[in-house]
């Protein structure tokens, strides 16, 4: 069985403020193209199907075409909700919808019920884990603490249970939308982080022969078995190095996997530039940069005038603008950002401890910041759900 593998699109997010409606169609149609060319047996969808879960219009209309021009080929398309989609409102039809051969997963409940698909060699069973917030779920799933390996872990004893009463021989795809060890993140992902680590082992999936992964945007194969797609487009400049691809991936009668990178159309470059106003203004090296989305961190020791206006002269679509003049870290000039960068909100209030009594936090204070910082998350995370 071939499965076209994809996630993360994010119908409906912008780039730095500039519209990615046109792009994300575009990907679209390549999709469907990719679909109907290279003789795809099934299309998987791991999660984050839309940016935020009250999406706009020209989103929803949109994941609206691609519904129905996935539907006209005839192929089976699965879906699972990811953590920027509302699993009640993206799960809307999904009754009436699986007879058009598009099938939603979005409720935790349903882990263990697969999609099963038939092909010259017998059944293929497809899983699909929606985003399992720990906070929200672990109830359902019979876990004492809440933590994704821990309901991830439970959700793939319901998989392995499910799969054990079919018949010799069932191959079997699990989509999930989580991050796992070894993965590599970039800017663009929302933080994950509530109830504990955030990161579960990869052997969480053992005893299935394809999981389909979402949430990181960066393709990536963790091991044979388990990948990640990326997001089609890019969504931030941490980005730049990434190709967009979607993975095409065969299933053999025995379940053994290969897999092919399918390109996906590029709008256009992304670069991050970094040095004097001067020098990126003047340097010949950078000409091939001119018309890509830019980021440009300035190494000016005093900021230049209106830098903005004069590198748009020469980058008309710089989209971001740094400063980072070149000082000694003790210089007083230093800015607050630059001295809490890459540190996480427990340092800087573990620093803060420090410098307000002189000693920093024990163990028990620094568990208790902790703990602190979690219920801020899991309360906005209840939140965003509950939109």
């Amino acid at each position: 069985m071939r499965l076209l593998h994809t996630s993360d699109w994010h119908l409906g997010r912008a780039f730095h403020r500039v519209t990615m409606l046109g792009a994300q169609a575009g990907f679209v149609g390549h999709l469907v193209d990719t679909v109907r060319e290279h003789a795809v047996d099934a299309v998987v969808v791991s999660g984050d199907v839309y940016d935020r879960a009250v999406p706009p219009l020209a989103a929803v209309e949109l994941f609206d075409d691609a519904l129905h021009r996935l539907a006209d080929l005839g192929v089976p398309t699965v879906m699972i909700s990811g953590n920027h989609d509302s699993a009640r409102r993206l799960g809307v039809g999904a009754g009436l919808i699986d007879r058009a051969g598009i099938h939603l997963r979005t409720d935790p409940a349903g882990c263990g019920t697969p999609v099963v698909l038939a092909d010259a060699h017998g059944d293929v069973a497809f899983y699909g884990l929606p985003y399992l917030e720990p906070a929200l779920v672990k109830t359902e799933f019979g876990v004492e603490k809440a933590g994704h390996e821990a309901v991830l872990a439970a959700a793939m004893d319901r998989v392995r249970a499910d799969l054990a009463t079919r018949a010799r021989g069932t191959r079997s795809v699990v989509l999930a939308h989580a991050f796992v060890t070894g993965g590599e993140p970039s800017d663009s992902e929302r933080d994950i982080t509530v109830g504990g680590v955030a990161a579960v082992p990869c052997g969480v999936f053992d005893g299935v022969d394809y999981v389909a992964l979402g949430h990181l945007h960066g393709c990536q194969t963790l091991t044979e078995r388990v990948r990640y797609s990326g997001s089609p487009l890019p969504y931030s400049f941490s980005e730049h190095r990434h190709r967009k691809s979607m993975w095409l991936v065969d299933l053999d009668a025995e379940g053994s996997v290969t897999a092919e990178r399918i390109d996906c159309p590029v709008p256009r470059a992304l670069a991050r530039l970094r040095g004097t106003l001067a020098d990126l203004l003047a340097d010949p090296e950078l000409t091939p940069h001119e018309e890509a989305w830019v980021e440009a961190t300035l190494t000016d020791p005093v900021r230049p005038d209106e830098p903005m206006a004069r590198l748009a002269e020469r980058f008309p679509h710089t989209l971001s603008l740094l400063f980072d003049p070149e000082r000694a870290p003790d210089e007083p000039g230093v800015s607050y950002a630059r001295r809490l960068a890459d540190r996480s909100d427990q340092q800087i209030a573990e620093d803060f401890v420090a410098h307000v009594r002189g000693a920093g936090p024990d163990g028990h204070e620094r568990g208790v910041l902790r703990e602190a910082f979690e219920a801020v998350r899991a309360d906005d995370t209840v939140r965003e759900v509950a939109r």
